[in-house]
């Protein structure tokens, strides 16, 4: 999926998108990792706790 030269090696390497939807809150990055917009879960099924609180985001909008 990647077309990185070398391919990205994990999760955390840098990553571009390859699938943006923002309408439905979700990016779909080349190293395989699904980015939403409340948080991340990556290719080997590790979840990352989103950066912001939902409810701060609310209050932006």
């Amino acid at each position: 999926m990647c077309a990185h030269n070398p391919p990205c090696p994990t999760a955390e390497a840098a990553s571009r998108p390859v699938t943006h939807r923002p309408e439905q809150g979700w990016s779909l990055l080349c190293n395989g990792v699904l980015l939403f917009d409340t948080g991340e879960l990556l290719s080997d099924g590790r979840v990352v706790a989103p950066h912001r609180s939902i409810d701060s985001a609310r209050a932006a909008a």
